[in-house]
């Protein structure tokens, strides 16, 4: 039976899409949220936020591994007629999807600041470092299949992320040089070409 004609995105591009925007309006929630003293005191607040961020960031690194394992393993190979989605247009498709979040994210982070001083803000960035750290791990595995890792768009969630979701039947597969972004989902730097 044929296939193809199916959009596709990268996995990592997708694990990673939320990690720049988290990590930044942590650090900015924590660095205001560090002003007020709060009810227990700067402090504690900053060791209370410095105990969240390793937990969050542990808890998002190694959440769904096993599922992540499992899909890449039974990863197919893509059709030639299969669309690779820039990675411009994945990180922005989940950008767009999760505004809201975020902004509700970074006033809560803001608002706890005056309890615990830092502790929000340092948890949301956490959960961004654990976003990245999640991606790196996809890319080692990447490197490791030689192969790069694809989900269909149309499989994702609503607002365009859960790339290991309930909806997810598989991953398709390509080379490491498909697409426009390396092991990992970071931006494919340009070859230096020598004289």
């Amino acid at each position: 039976m044929g296939r193809g004609g199916q959009g596709l995105g990268r996995v990592s591009v997708v694990v990673r899409a939320g990690a720049l925007p988290l990590w930044w309006a942590g650090v900015v929630a924590a660095g205001v949220g560090v002003l007020p003293g709060g009810l227990t005191g700067r402090r504690i607040g900053v060791l209370t936020g410095a105990a969240l961020f390793i937990l969050v960031a542990a808890a998002v690194t190694y959440s769904r591994r096993k599922r992540l394992t499992a899909l890449t393993g039974e990863a197919t190979r893509a059709a030639k007629q299969d669309i690779l989605q820039d990675r411009a247009v994945t990180v922005r498709n989940w950008r767009r999807a999760h505004r809201w979040w975020l902004v509700a994210g970074f006033l809560a982070a803001l608002g706890s600041s005056f309890v615990i001083p830092a502790a929000g803000g340092m948890a949301m960035a956490g959960a961004g470092a654990g976003l990245w750290g999640k991606a790196a791990w996809l890319g080692r595995r990447e490197r490791e299949l030689d192969a790069l890792l694809w989900v269909r768009v149309d499989w994702l969630s609503r607002r365009a992320g859960a790339p290991a979701g309930k909806g997810v039947k598989g991953y398709r597969s390509t080379g490491l040089l498909a697409g426009d972004a390396a092991p990992g989902g970071a931006r494919r730097r340009p070859q230096r070409v020598s004289a």
